[in-house]
């Protein structure tokens, strides 16, 4: 009961004080399921694309992380191929940094602050990572291509 109180009251700030860049909504009447919008940010390679998200809120939601994965490809050395999200607040301690007090917005902004600012230390995609650490103009490039490609409405 407080799990779908509490997503109800998330949901609605949600809707009435999105952050920005973000958009996020349930699909159906699943309280469970629901899908996000992110902005790629200015000054990013990401800039004008508009990717889309997937949140999965389990069944002990807020004692355990939602499940949200990229369903827009993204060239992004955190972000794999199947759209997964290598970031600390989305999994449990020891390993992760999640806790009952984080919410959805927070999660969406952190994933909004992981696009423009990359961890290179900590990747999904090897290849991507040392190409952002040694190459960043080929990065660039290759972000912003595939942003155009997939991400561009």
């Amino acid at each position: 009961m407080q799990r779908a109180s509490r997503l109800k009251r998330e949901l609605s700030l949600l809707t009435t004080e999105p952050p920005p860049g973000i958009t996020c909504w349930q699909t159906g009447n699943q309280l469970d399921d629901l899908r996000a919008q992110i902005l790629g940010g200015a000054d990013t390679p990401y800039e004008k694309g508009i990717f889309n998200l997937e949140i999965v809120v389990p069944e002990r939601y807020p004692f355990e992380p939602p499940k949200i994965r990229f369903l827009t490809p993204i060239y992004h050395p955190n972000i794999d191929s199947a759209g997964r999200i290598c970031l600390d607040v989305l999994k449990l301690p020891p390993k992760g940094a999640w806790r009952p007090s984080l919410n959805i917005s927070t999660l969406l902004t952190s994933i909004q602050l992981l696009m423009a600012e990359p961890n290179p230390d900590d990747p999904l995609m090897a290849d991507i990572s040392s190409e952002y650490k040694y190459n960043k103009q080929l990065f660039l490039l290759n972000a912003k291509e595939w942003t155009e490609k997939h991400a561009s409405q």
